[in-house]
């Protein structure tokens, strides 16, 4: 994942732009950029740094963006692509004008199409996918820039997210899946806004307007929102990430009907009904498992404690890229509460379980900590399939349901017992609409065609 802004019509548009990257921090923590455009000067600026929104945009060089256009990004790459070369906004001078593009998501074609480009003369400076998309608008032979943003996105496959600048016109789309989550937003003073989540809006006290539309392109120019091409390859039903309302999302996102914290909560309840536990307390692993916990302990009536304390100056163990960070991040970040778990049966409730490596030293802690048992349950089903479409679980190997059974899972991660949510019941909990999500990472029925994998081509960066 990555999270994006756009900013239009206001001049205070690279300040929004960075309170809406604050709040998306949680989707990415490895660099963070915003590129700006005045409309009275015609002139482009950009700033990208490495590191967390506060480090990497601060006040001097938020005064380096002038301008009444903004777009945004916060990074989050998968391992091997980290690198201030692959930090975005990407920034370039076309014959149509200064474009300027952010992107959330994974391409599954990327590969494919950067070598066809590589062999027409491409230069390439980075080695995202995202480059892919600046270089097929470049290369269009449409004639304005709407056909030619329309001609470049009908040649992905996968999932993309896409803000894009040309001169003083924003541009938004997303794939026809709809995999990852863009909405649109009016600001008080004037102006519109456009984020991964609606929590960026809020931070804005922008008003939410409605999503941008799964394989929907819209233009804003002067303040105006136009509708203006429709992608190939409708779907009858979209196929939005259901691991956003798992993991991903801040519990305040309001995403696809659901505030993300009621989705969580749903997903507690149903474990409890699915996966009982003889426990004395409940406690989440923080944060992102507190609203299943909570969930889990109003369907079970066993009393839900703070047993786990989160370090917030510790960033998110799962979306550091490698092994090493992530065993280290494990004892900065939790802080047991030894007299909430002392002699006490604890039921642990998680999100989801991945590579495993976390949890086992979770486990160790509590039992350090003086719990007489563990249970864990899961808010997810067993996470047995790698994602293509832009969450970091690249190989089957890493994760470690693709190859072990629960209870050789129980075993390695020392519990007492372990209990996952269904495929159905976390489906059944978020589609009152009869809505369909993506469960490819659970199931492995990938709907987007894995073009670059089923030609031997190794998936490429993301974002």
């Amino acid at each position: 994942m990555c999270g994006i802004v756009a900013v239009s019509g206001t001049p205070e548009a690279a300040r929004i732009a960075y309170l809406g990257l604050y709040s998306l921090q949680h989707r990415g923590q490895e660099a963070a950029g915003i590129a700006s455009f005045d409309s009275a000067t015609g002139e482009s600026s950009r700033v990208r740094e490495a590191g967390l929104v506060s480090d990497a945009l601060n006040e001097e060089k938020l005064t380096k963006l002038p301008g009444d256009l903004a777009v945004a990004h916060i990074r989050y790459s998968t391992a091997g692509g980290a690198g201030l070369k692959n930090a975005q906004p990407i920034r370039e001078r076309y014959r149509a004008g200064h474009l300027a593009l952010v992107h959330n998501g994974n391409l599954t074609n990327a590969n494919l199409l950067r070598e066809r480009l590589f062999q027409e003369g491409a230069l390439f400076q980075s080695t995202i996918d995202s480059e892919v998309i600046v270089h097929l608008i470049a290369r269009s032979r449409a004639e304005t820039p709407d056909q030619q943003i329309a001609d470049a996105l009908s040649q992905l496959e996968g999932a993309y997210c896409v803000l894009i600048t040309v001169d003083d016109v924003l541009y938004a789309a997303r794939d026809p899946y709809g995999y990852r989550p863009l909405v649109i937003g009016t600001l008080p003073g004037g102006g519109l806004m456009i984020a991964s989540e609606t929590c960026a809006l809020d931070i804005a006290h922008a008003t939410y307007v409605r999503d941008v539309e799964p394989g929907e392109i819209i233009r804003i120019r002067n303040g105006e929102i136009e509708s203006v091409a429709c992608l190939p390859g409708f779907v009858a039903e979209p196929q939005p990430c259901v691991f956003e309302l798992v993991y991903f999302a801040r519990p305040d996102t309001r995403l696809w009907g659901y505030t993300v914290d009621r989705a969580r909560r749903a997903f507690g309840r149903r474990l409890a009904q699915e996966e009982p536990a003889r426990g004395d307390i409940v406690i989440s692993v923080p944060d992102s498992a507190n609203s299943a916990a909570v969930g889990y302990s109003e369907q079970s009536g066993i009393p839900f404690e703070l047993g786990l304390i989160r370090n917030h100056y510790v960033g998110r163990t799962f979306i550091t890229p490698t092994q090493a960070g992530r065993d280290f991040k494990v004892r900065m970040k939790f802080s047991p509460v030894r007299e909430v778990l002392a002699g006490k049966r604890v039921v642990v409730v998680d999100d989801s379980l991945v590579r495993g490596t976390t949890s086992r030293a979770l486990v160790n802690m509590l039992r350090e900590a003086g719990a007489a048992e563990v249970h864990f349950r899961l808010a997810s089903p067993p996470v047995r399939w790698p994602c293509f479409y832009g969450i970091d679980m690249p190989t089957r190997e890493e994760l470690i349901a693709s190859g072990k059974s629960v209870e050789e899972i129980r075993d390695y991660l020392g519990v007492d017992s372990l209990g996952y949510l269904s495929p159905e019941g976390m489906v059944d909990c978020v589609r009152e609409n009869g809505e369909t999500y993506c469960v490819a990472c659970f199931t492995g029925d990938y709907r987007a065609p894995l073009v670059d994998a089923e030609a031997g081509l190794a998936m490429s960066s993301h974002c």
